[in-house]
């Protein structure tokens, strides 16, 4: 008996031990001893159906209806489930589904599953969801490890306000962070972005960028290659020269910061803002800007440009600012007693000044039938002695006209009439006395304009969006065809006048204009004429020595293809103008007073002179001109502030 027992027990021990070994054997790769890792095995819960399959010396266990399998705390569900418990694998068929920590879902039709590196592979109709964001592809890799999606052939991301699709991506569940690439693009309700790499966090809606990026948020399009855009607070910040255009707006820079919200922004290194509505561009090193109310404010050598086809008006300051002004246009409502059935507004003639009523070509006799037909005659008649006693006999105003007077008069003769300088010298009366007829209280220079009284707006027939601009200390302007410097500047694009404060100076090929306040007038962006408000002087340098010149209380000049092409002094007008010959030698100077002083010239040479009322001055020698008629009170040459180049502005 005992030796029996002691062979059944042998026996049995051997079988053991055979069994032990056998089962460790070939889990002996899953660790480096040699042993399974337990905490990485994966086991069955349940199933309708449980088959064992052995394939190739491998059993096999296949799970088939209901079936759930768990590792830890990370749970396997599908339809079919096929176990190799010596890998340490599986593989399911049919709605599966992954529930990982009750925290990250993931759905599909088929997965491949490696517990010992806890990755899983899934295929058809894949959609994994943490349940803010949902993710969905055709092919997925998932490391439970980490808790991240790889997607390789497009997938998507949907949340509760945006959705984002790519050719690849890799979105980290526990930060919410994403890393898309090809063919990227995020829609939401308030913007679309489009790029070719794109880090995004789902969390903070901040989208950071490495590559050629396009935002459009409904009012405006963004490229950058290069920054971050704060999409749930609207903030942005971009480098590498991005740019922000509308259907009228342009602005880049070197970095730029944006608040969609807001519209402000702030640009720096080379900044170039262009209103491709009303052709204009303002560069500048610093500048802030508004999107939503068209406004720019360059603060480190601005520069800007009014474009024109031939001849762009540049400007420079210390300070530039430009904003749009709405120009509205009101119907009247005619309804009520006494209502006016429409704007009863005069036409405005097109130059409001007395070079408009005094043409180039009239005479002295036209000129006072001129004034004599207006309603209103403002100007003060200057009538020789003898033709007024003339007039009283006859009754008859045509009596009492000037007689013309040409070039040359010896000094201290009276002047009155208009000449022109290359008419041949006849007499001049030594005796000839002016009277001055009182003028009535309105000047020839004023319009009646009707004024409309007793209306109601009623309604908003046309509103348009003008642009205007501000230039603060050290104004310079340039254009081809003309020159300014002042303190300070306005200009609007509803008159298109250029209003210069502050010891302004302009300058028009040879000539040089100074005042208190100078109006330049532009026409289709080039200088049409310039008004001089107060201590008016207007020179000219014919050469070296000699300087024409002409002062006044107001001035008023021409333009015509760039030059002065006519100017009118008002006001305790003087002028001292040197004569040439057709060698162009020199053959005398003219000096003259009067309350009011024509100039017109012919390719940029004096061509006719008139004087009007209380004429007084001589024909000089040109080596006799009196020293004090040689230089004006105030007289002042500045061409060493003059701008002789584009490039100098932006220095």
């Amino acid at each position: 008996m005992k030796i029996r027992l002691r062979i059944v027990l042998c026996i049995s021990f051997s079988l053991i031990l055979h069994l032990v070994q056998s089962q460790q054997q070939p889990n002996a790769p899953n660790t480096p001893g040699g042993g399974q890792d337990t905490t990485r095995e994966v086991h069955l819960i349940r199933s309708d159906i449980l088959k064992f399959e052995k394939k190739d010396s491998t059993e096999l266990q296949i799970l088939v209806g209901n079936a759930m399998l768990n590792q830890k705390n990370t749970f396997f569900n599908g339809d079919s489930i096929v176990m190799n418990k010596s890998l340490n694998v599986i593989e399911a068929f049919g709605n599966i589904h992954i529930n990982d920590a009750d925290s990250v879902n993931v759905y599909s039709q088929y997965l491949i599953y490696y517990g010992n590196t806890r990755i899983a592979h899934l295929k058809k109709n894949v959609k994994l969801t943490d349940g803010k964001a949902t993710l969905t592809s055709e092919d997925l890799e998932y490391d439970l490890n980490t808790k991240t999606g790889t997607y390789l052939t497009g997938g998507k991301i949907v949340t509760a306000s945006s959705t984002l699709t790519s050719g690849k991506g890799y979105y980290y569940a526990d930060t919410r962070d994403a890393y898309f690439i090809q063919k990227v693009k995020l829609v939401d309700p308030d913007y679309t972005v489009a790029t070719d790499t794109l880090l995004y966090n789902m969390d903070t809606q901040i989208a950071s960028f490495v590559s050629p990026t396009t935002i459009n948020d409904g009012k405006s399009i963004i490229r950058t290659s290069d920054g971050y855009y704060d999409m749930k607070n609207g903030f942005a910040s971009f480098g590498k020269r991005p740019i922000v255009e509308d259907s009228s707006q342009y602005i880049t820079a070197n970095y730029l910061n944006f608040d969609r919200n807001t519209g402000i922004g702030h640009a720096e290194g080379n900044v170039i803002y262009i209103d491709t509505a009303q052709g204009v561009t303002l560069s500048s090193e610093r500048s802030d800007f508004n999107r939503d109310n068209k406004t720019v404010l360059a603060t480190l050598k601005p520069v800007m440009i009014i474009r024109q086809d031939n001849d762009s008006i540049f400007v420079s300051a210390d300070t530039l600012y430009s904003g749009i002004m709405t120009d509205t246009l009101f119907a009247a409502d005619s309804s009520g007693p006494g209502q006016a059935d429409s704007l009863q507004v005069a036409a405005v003639p097109e130059k409001d000044s007395l070079a408009k009523e005094f043409g180039k070509d009239l005479s002295v006799r036209e000129l006072k039938k001129v004034i004599h037909k207006k309603e209103q005659n403002a100007v003060p008649e200057i009538i020789p002695k003898e033709a007024t006693r003339d007039s009283m006999a006859t009754g008859n105003p045509e009596d009492a006209v000037h007689k013309e007077t040409p070039f040359p008069v010896s000094p201290g003769d009276s002047i009155t009439g208009q000449a022109g300088i290359n008419s041949d010298t006849s007499h001049i009366q030594d005796n000839m006395v002016q009277e001055i007829r009182p003028a009535p209280e309105d000047t020839i220079a004023s319009i009646r304009i009707d004024t409309v009284e007793a209306l109601q707006s009623r309604a908003i027939e046309r509103v348009d969006s003008v642009r205007f601009f501000e230039a603060y200390h050290r104004v310079r302007i340039f254009s081809d065809s003309m020159q300014a410097v002042c303190d300070s500047l306005f200009f609007s694009g509803k008159d298109s006048v250029f209003r210069l404060f502050t010891n302004p100076v302009l300058w028009a090929k040879d000539s040089q204009i100074t005042g208190d306040t100078i109006y330049l007038y532009t026409k289709n962006k080039k200088p049409d004429h310039v008004t001089v408000i107060d201590n008016a002087f207007s020179i000219s340098r014919s050469n070296d020595s000699f300087y024409n010149q002409l002062k006044g209380n107001t001035i008023n000049g021409f333009f015509k293809d760039g030059d002065i092409e006519h100017i009118v002094a008002k006001g305790s007008a003087e002028s001292l103008y040197y004569l040439q010959d057709d060698d162009s030698a020199y053959t005398g100077a003219n000096y003259a007073q009067a309350d009011l002083i024509n100039l017109y010239f012919i390719k940029k040479e004096l061509d006719k002179i008139s004087w009007i009322y209380e004429v007084k001055g001589g024909f000089y020698p040109v080596n006799q001109v009196p020293e004090e008629r040689r230089r004006f009170r105030n007289f002042k040459w500045e061409a060493d502030r003059r701008p002789k180049s584009r490039s100098e502005l932006y220095e």
